[in-house]
């Protein structure tokens, strides 16, 4: 193992968000859960801005998006619903510092990617960014400083903390394929490049500066190899959605030191399994793999399936406390 990965991560998380709308009770909630990798929560019930493409829009350095009837376009100066994106993530920022006071030890913030928010975000004709080669870079390049100045103002209110930056980037897979749709719905963008698809990621990915970011997909066929090529440290997934065909590049993965975060448990509410059970997929693929049962506890992080939104707050706790007791049922019995 790679003494990064060993360092900078803990053996259970969340992915990203959670319900509500008050941010100290979703401070606290995760904080509680997570002694050891807390993660800066998200709450999109609060409206545009706080969902994923408008938080992340409003970390954007000299581009600024407003919400059309179509979704988040990117305009000329900075509005209402730019300032509200920054004022709900100062309120987020603010209730996390008050319950990570003394904290020492990684510590997860969330942002989507420059793949998934150029798929998302709509230039003034109403056409993605992703239609437009100069457009990706230019935003790639806004949101690498964006999230240099969002990882420093975090480093700063919680200084004991050594931070995780988590590309959300569910659209990665139809951006490689081709199958974003155009503003019309009768046709699909192209198919961008592998090769700048990489490239683009590790630009981004970069500004964490010591090897600790984290690609996030909950969609199907997430691009291991890929990930891993650009710089991920750690590949965070949905657990049900992977098929033996993933088999060797996961084990390339781990042998290689990618810290994998497992989604093993549902993201919306239902019945949860025993611990083990909820893990003993996990167990499954080592073994099918081949690899040895002592690495577990040290390659894997358990999470949620994807972010909690969508679940009850009182599920969302037993979901998080839930990742906890599995994620101590495999460093307990790997094998």
């Amino acid at each position: 193992m790679s003494e990064n990965s060993e360092m900078s991560f803990g053996t259970a998380t969340g992915v990203g968000s959670m319900p509500g709308t008050d941010a100290r009770e979703a401070a606290k909630t995760v904080t509680g859960s997570f002694e050891d990798f807390p993660y800066l929560a998200e709450l999109p019930a609060r409206g545009p801005g706080a969902d994923m493409i408008g938080r992340t829009a409003g970390m954007l350095v000299e581009l600024y998006a407003r919400v059309e009837p179509s979704g988040w376009r990117l305009g000329d100066r900075p509005g209402r619903d730019t300032r509200r994106a920054r004022s709900w993530l100062g309120e987020d920022l603010d209730a996390l510092e008050e319950y990570t006071q003394g904290y020492e030890g990684p510590l997860k913030v969330q942002a989507v990617g420059p793949w998934t928010l150029a798929a998302a975000l709509e230039l003034r004709n109403g056409e993605a960014v992703l239609s437009d080669a100069g457009a990706c870079r230019d935003l790639a390049a806004s949101l690498a400083e964006g999230l240099r100045e969002h990882l420093a103002e975090v480093r700063r209110r919680i200084p004991g903390a050594r931070v995780v930056l988590q590309l959300d980037e569910p659209s990665l897979t139809a951006v490689l394929r081709g199958q974003v749709k155009s503003a019309s719905g009768y046709r699909t963008h192209r198919a961008v490049d592998r090769q700048v698809v990489e490239a683009g990621l590790r630009d981004v990915m970069a500004v964490c500066g010591d090897g600790r970011a984290v690609v996030h997909s909950c969609a199907p066929d997430v691009p291991f190899a890929l990930l891993r090529r650009a710089g991920a440290a750690g590949i965070s997934f949905d657990f049900a959605l992977l098929t033996e065909r993933d088999d060797e590049v996961i084990g390339e993965a781990v042998e290689a030191g990618t810290r994998l975060l497992a989604g093993v448990v549902p993201g919306t509410d239902g019945p949860l399994s025993d611990p083990a059970g909820s893990v003993s997929g996990v167990r499954t693929l080592w073994r099918r793999l081949g690899l040895h049962p002592g690495l577990l506890a040290d390659v894997v992080t358990v999470t949620p399936a994807c972010g909690l939104a969508g679940a009850s707050p009182e599920y969302a706790r037993r979901a998080l406390a839930h990742c906890v007791r599995a994620a101590r049922s495999l460093a307990d019995n790997p094998e």
